[in-house]
């Protein structure tokens, strides 16, 4: 939310590899973190004391960098490129390791991280072919990172109406600025079948910023590209090079800069009225379109929930969605929730978690109490982990009895007002639509951590 490097304090390889799916999730965010990672003494390696690990191991499988300080005075330095490799590319998540004595050793100087490297950017030769191909009939292009939720948008949807070709982004996409006032675009699903169908009638599809479309896994019969057979795919630059470059220059390249956006392209404002009648997934989308304040800060974990929350608020006030569990490791959704409040003092910040994957990381609402966040956490508790029965389907299979309870979260189930009390954060459950619409209602009105959990 800041675009400014984070950083992680994590002890010795263990500490590490309780961070390692959600350090999966900021990898494919590209987010730029600073892990130190601790280590016992140099001089204490050579014990097979308890907590002993393989540091650099752990590290180099999910860091881009990594390196190990020898003494105290090298800290300084080591730290410095440290920030150095996490700022680069767009964001990279970069671990130092410290062994304990550089601690209590005398230090060296201080030092600055050096700005990153200059991002490679794509040949001239490139930057035409890509501009000739988006004025062929069925052409899509297709962007992320920066093009989602700054003025880039609106270049973007300028170069996609001066050629007529689609403007479109991925599902998997860190942050996006949606609601009124955002740019008109064609977002790809999570299911392969819904892909398959939205990519059925683009011929050729131009990539900026943005990876090719792939299919979360294999599934016996399906292509693991969803992608029109025999369509054209340009990889015109990917998210680790210049795409503010990229996207001016293709811009320039269709004379796209005089282009004037129409109102029509852009997302109107139009709330609904609060709904009424039974609890459904519809009704909570409804009462979030209708109550959400203007910069909200969605964040996205309940995959198999969330479809028609996304639907009610596309024409909400002008927000942004973090999509959580980039890397589709679960858990992710309230730590984001938490950093996103950290970094964005005077935000509304709304976390969208399915029950199972908030279970995973269950201490972040500790953290939002102690820190007093504005943060709201709507638990979508259906009590199962759906996403699992949906994978299941899509390979031809079904779940029989064992299967089903290892799925399931009853017996018992899970006390949502419970936990977040236990936890310091004030909660309430919701059976009802006249219940949630309350609950909801005050949670925007008020600042601080709740949690609400809805029966639908």
């Amino acid at each position: 939310m800041s675009g400014k490097v984070a950083g992680t304090l994590l002890h010795l390889a263990p500490g590490f590899g309780n961070a390692f799916a959600n350090l999966h999730n900021a990898r494919k965010a590209q987010s730029g973190v600073v892990n130190v990672m601790g280590d016992h003494a140099s001089y204490h390696l050579r014990h097979e004391s308890p907590l002993k690990g393989d540091t650099v191991g752990i590290s180099k499988a999910i860091s881009h960098w990594t390196r190990v300080s020898d003494d105290a005075g090298q800290v300084a330095g080591d730290g410095a490129a440290a920030v150095t490799a996490a700022r680069g590319l767009n964001g990279q998540v970069a671990t130092l390791i410290l062994p304990a004595n550089t601690a209590w050793e005398a230090a060296g100087a201080t030092a600055v991280a050096a700005p990153p490297a200059a991002l490679r950017r794509p040949s001239p030769a490139m930057i035409e072919a890509a501009a000739r191909a988006l004025t062929q009939p069925g052409a899509a292009l297709m962007v992320d990172g920066r093009a989602l939720y700054t003025d880039l948008s609106d270049l973007a949807a300028k170069v996609a109406k001066k050629t007529g070709a689609v403007l479109m982004a991925p599902f998997f996409a860190a942050r996006t600025r949606r609601g009124a006032g955002s740019v008109r675009l064609q977002r790809l699903a999570y299911e392969v079948d819904l892909n398959i169908g939205i990519l059925a009638d683009k011929t050729c599809l131009v990539l900026l910023g943005a990876a090719r479309p792939t299919a979360f896994f294999a599934y016996p019969g399906k292509p693991s590209l969803p992608e029109a057979a025999g369509a054209h795919v340009i990889e015109l630059c990917s998210i680790d090079m210049d795409c503010e470059w990229t996207l001016r220059a293709l811009a320039e390249a269709v004379e796209a800069e005089a282009v004037t956006l129409a109102p029509q392209d852009h997302v109107p404002l139009a709330l609904p009225p609060l709904p009424t009648g039974p609890l459904t997934l519809e009704a909570v989308g409804q009462t979030i379109a209708a109550l959400m304040p203007e910069d909200c800060v969605m964040v996205n974990e309940a995959i198999t929930s969330a479809m028609p929350i996304a639907v009610a608020t596309a024409t909400a006030r002008p927000h942004d969605m973090l999509v959580a569990a980039m890397g589709g490791a679960i858990g992710a959704g309230m730590p984001v929730a938490t950093g996103a409040a950290v970094a964005s003092p005077g935000r509304k910040v709304l976390a969208l978690v399915g029950d199972g994957s908030a279970m995973y990381t269950l201490q972040s609402l500790w953290t939002m109490a102690r820190e007093r966040l504005d943060v709201t956490v709507v638990i979508f508790a259906n009590h199962v982990y759906r996403i699992l029965h949906g994978e299941l389907a899509a390979v031809g299979a079904s779940a029989g009895r064992n299967v089903a309870r290892m799925f399931d979260m009853v017996e018992p189930k899970l006390d949502w007002v419970a936990l977040a009390q236990g936890h310091g954060v004030a909660g309430a459950h919701c059976a009802t639509t006249a219940e949630f619409n309350t609950a909801f209602a005050r949670a925007m009105a008020e600042p601080g951590p709740n949690l609400i959990a809805v029966e639908c």
